[in-house]
């Protein structure tokens, strides 16, 4: 039976931490407070040193080698942020550290990585297939490996997050936080638990990459047969066994989120938050914004990362435009006659929509002769918008098709 981290095993965390990492601030979020009803709170972790909670639980797992174990050096397995926090915690007490990554990592994360002093090694698909190389890679040198959530250790430098919160505000009844193998809410719910029991810990993963569900049903940690999410700081494919154990006994739920969730979350957090965060740091919003779980105020969500790829920044706030029914991709079938297009564009003006780009395709099998069709992707201010603008179109006569999502 695995025994769980005590409430002085994370006080114990935090005294180590104290010169290391920074107490991050607790927002006011107003669009979600009013939509509750009670107070909406942002931890942002996204304001750590490296950019997540990450170095919280690495310092702490790499601060209690030996001088030995840090001469071997040490090794990791990452999407990213646990990289940098590995990387920066090693640079910190002076031993090597090694990463290992999945091929499609983002480039910022393996960037950063580099330049907190690490070596990357770019292997695998997942994060569990570069956690097997890392494996071997410690089997093979004798460096000692910092598992990113399934450790004693940095369960206990991860749940430090909590304390801050019951500091910060002392009248939560509810914390929410993304989960992946499950290290900062069995940190979380550790501390939470001891100091508040009234206080309701909810975990939530995103859907195409959510183990514990199932894990929780069969009693044990289950590995997942295939998996994957835009949250890739969340993307884990079986429970740690220790973390199991903890979520098992101490978080009060687990919730999972749809993509579209998570890119209305990222989208929000930037226009009314202010906020850079990564998908599987807004997973927490994500959840509360969909409705996915009943919460009591006051709420606060962990935004546990801000390491976005800026390419992936662009694809997902677009996204986020059209599932909030503020980006809209049409297709508009009509006759291929001079002054056609210039009508159609006119309307669509008329209308205040703005006309992001235009396709004319006249070439296909399924036009008749003399038809054309014209493919838009047009920004609006919402769905109701969009909606009136759509049977607008069909009303003069356009065949108005609404293009899938890519």
């Amino acid at each position: 039976m695995t025994e769980l981290v005590s409430l002085d095993d994370v006080r114990a965390a935090r005294e180590l931490l104290a010169e290391v990492t920074r107490t991050t601030p607790l927002e006011p979020f107003r669009p979600l407070s009013a939509a509750l009803g009670g107070p909406v709170w942002l931890k942002c972790e996204n304001f750590q040193r490296a950019g997540s909670y990450k170095v919280r639980g690495a310092y702490v797992r790499i601060s209690r080698l030996s001088a030995a174990e840090r001469e071997r050096g040490v090794v990791a397995a990452s999407a990213g942020n646990h990289a940098q926090g590995v990387a920066l915690a090693a640079g910190l007490v002076g031993a090597h550290s090694t990463v290992f990554m999945p091929v499609n990592a983002p480039l910022p994360k393996v960037v950063a990585t580099k330049g907190y002093g690490a070596r990357v090694e770019l292997v695998g698909a997942t994060v569990d297939e570069s956690l097997v190389a890392a494996q071997t890679y410690a089997e093979r040198t004798g460096a000692v490996l910092i598992h990113p959530f399934d450790h004693r250790d940095v369960i206990a430098g991860q749940g430090t997050v909590a304390l801050e919160i019951l500091e910060q505000c002392p009248e939560v009844r509810t914390i929410v936080t993304g989960v992946g193998g499950g290290g900062l809410v069995s940190g979380m719910a550790v501390a939470a638990k001891a100091l508040r029991p009234d206080v309701r810990v909810i975990g939530v993963q995103a859907a195409g990459a959510a183990a514990f569900p199932p894990s929780l049903v069969a009693g044990e940690p289950v590995r997942l047969p295939d998996f994957s999410t835009i949250a890739d700081g969340i993307a884990v494919g079986r429970p740690g066994d220790v973390t199991f154990t903890h979520v098992r006994k101490l978080v009060d739920e687990i919730v999972t989120v749809t993509e579209e969730d998570i890119s209305r979350a990222l989208l929000m957090l930037l226009e009314r938050g202010k906020q850079v965060v990564e998908p599987a740091g807004a997973v927490g919003v994500a959840a509360l914004l969909a409705g996915a779980v009943d919460v009591e105020p006051p709420v606060v969500a962990v935004l546990s990362g801000g390491n976005i790829d800026p390419l992936l920044m662009l694809r997902v706030i677009e996204h986020g435009l059209a599932a909030a029914g503020r980006y809209l991709r049409v297709t508009v079938r009509c006759s291929d006659r001079p002054g056609q297009l210039a009508s159609l564009l006119r309307q669509i003006a008329e209308h205040r929509a703005n006309v992001v780009d235009v396709e004319h395709q006249r070439a296909h099998p399924h036009l008749r002769l003399g038809e054309v069709e014209v493919a838009l992707s047009v920004e609006t201010r919402g769905v109701e918008h969009s909606d009136t603008l759509i049977s607008a179109l069909r009303a003069s006569g356009y065949q108005v098709s609404i293009a899938p999502e890519a």
